[in-house]
């Protein structure tokens, strides 16, 4: 006799993932609301005949953030079908967006689509989102517990991160004739190349880890506490990199850089233990209490890190350290911070998609060349210093190219260095397609490179549930066990 089995009713999972929705949905709402609101010069609708399509301010605002949400959306679904981050194919779909694709072929269609009038509404919604994922990126390296750190680890980490700044501070010494804006001090134009290549992106490592099946691996439990502490580290440096080329002396740079971190600790520091043991015990009051506290927090630390010429994103990223990882405070936080990055991140790709120009490098100057001994640089350093290292802490030849392998991966927390050096004046739009391209390439060339190594992706873990959402890094825990 055949028996039932019986399946968990589904409308307890239907509401669950609607109550999810709205919970990053009703905010966005509130967001547009506003900064539709910004656009209006008195009471009652106000017309923009001339906006490019005859709408007024908030529909057009709505049609190009449809076409951003929709092309993002497609363009992750095909990297993702490439056994690729999705995220790689979104950056792709903003640079399909911009002057580099849309732009070149169809400026007309480029100009209606994104009338000047909607860019600083989508610039706004972008800022909002890159905060957020700071955010989230500074809560999950946090959440690895750090504290039991090996010796081996830590070789791993300074290998990975000084050979490829010192290599990258060479490189930009040969490119400051050519490359440097002016008024830009030296320094940091080679600092920021240096800090640029190398960078780790965390959260897309997290990801390849655990779609290759490493979660348990000593090669990958290394690669994210080395890739948690180097990220750690670049930020910092990004700081002091972001003083510097504002005119403030080394020694003003390092203060500030200590002011800064030393207010977020010692505030926040008490207040997350504070807030964790208060919401342990505590109902859902609670927990929006905490999601309150969280936001003000956020921006108020965004704030003044931009104020004290520090990047907002720095003060962002520091508040994710100290925010509790393990009460339902913490997770009520990331789930807001993933749900709002899936629908803001897009908005900062496309922002990105506008400042680049990758017909540069086909320009005849020389860029193609300057990209390709960059792309070699990065790449040589990374795996070749992350690998060495491991090699010279006791790890096996295969294990140790693997490390480096994982440890090149750069995608989008390159890209948002880079757009930040570029906002800063750092690096002009020349320079800016040159390493973005190197981002590209350096995080597409993940896949293929482990698979020499014998790791292969796991195709029955899908790159992105259409029915689940992902957590905004999707790191395994279980990289506090090294």
């Amino acid at each position: 006799m055949q028996v039932k089995r019986l399946d968990r009713p589904r409308s307890t999972s239907y509401r669950r993932r609607a109550l999810l929705l709205l919970t990053a949905l009703v905010p966005l709402a509130v967001i547009i609301a506003v900064l539709a609101w910004t656009l209006q010069d008195g009471a009652g609708p106000t017309r923009t005949p001339d906006n490019g399509h005859g709408k007024d301010a908030a529909g057009a605002f709505f049609l190009s953030a449809t076409a951003v949400l929709v092309c993002c959306f497609l363009a992750g679904n095909v990297a993702a079908r490439l056994h690729q981050p999705r995220v790689m194919g979104e950056i792709a779909a903003g640079i399909v967006l911009g002057p580099s694709i849309l732009g070149t072929v169809s400026p007309e269609a480029f100009s209606w689509l994104f009338p000047d009038g909607v860019l600083p509404l989508m610039e706004g919604l972008a800022q909002v989102g890159l905060v957020l994922f700071v955010f989230g990126v500074g809560r999950e390296v946090s959440s690895l517990q750090l504290r039991n750190t090996t010796a081996q680890a830590l070789t791993i980490t300074q290998a990975s991160l000084l050979v490829p700044l010192a290599s990258g501070m060479a490189a930009g010494l040969v490119l400051i004739d050519g490359f440097k804006p002016p008024g830009i001090p030296s320094g940091a134009f080679v600092l920021f190349i240096g800090c640029a290549l190398s960078i780790t992106a965390f959260p897309v490592l997290a990801r390849v880890i655990s779609e290759t099946g490493m979660t348990d691996s000593r090669a990958g439990q290394l690669s994210l506490i080395a890739a948690a502490i180097g990220d750690g580290g670049s930020w910092i440096l990004l700081g002091m990199v972001l003083a510097m080329a504002h005119g403030s002396g080394f020694l003003g740079i390092g203060l500030t850089t200590v002011a800064v971190t030393a207010v977020v600790m010692v505030f926040l520091g008490p207040l997350r233990a504070r807030l964790s043991r208060y919401t342990g015990t505590q109902g859902q009051t609670t927990t929006n209490t905490a999601l309150a506290v969280l936001a003000i927090a956020v921006v108020a630390a965004a704030a003044a890190t931009s104020a004290l010429g520090v990047h907002q994103l720095i003060g962002a990223f520091l508040v994710g350290v100290v925010w509790p990882t393990r009460n339902p405070s913490a997770t009520a936080a990331a789930t807001l911070a993933s749900r709002a990055c899936m629908i803001l991140l897009p908005f900062f790709f496309f922002g990105f998609g506008l400042a680049i120009d990758l017909t540069t490098l086909l320009s005849g100057r020389g860029f193609l060349g300057v990209m390709t001994g960059l792309l070699a640089v990065a790449i040589l350093t990374k795996i070749g210093g992350a690998g060495l290292g491991a090699r010279l802490s006791g790890v096996p030849w295969r294990e140790a190219y693997t490390v480096g392998v994982l440890l090149n991966t750069r995608g989008l927390t390159e890209i948002i260095v880079l757009r930040i050096g570029y906002d800063a004046g750092i690096i002009g739009h020349d320079l800016l397609a040159v390493l973005t391209a190197v981002a590209l390439f350096t995080t597409f060339m993940t896949g293929p490179l482990l698979k020499v190594a014998g790791h292969q992706r796991n195709e029955a873990q899908k790159p992105s549930s259409e029915d689940e959402p992902q957590e905004l890094t999707e790191h395994p825990r279980s990289a506090s066990k090294t």
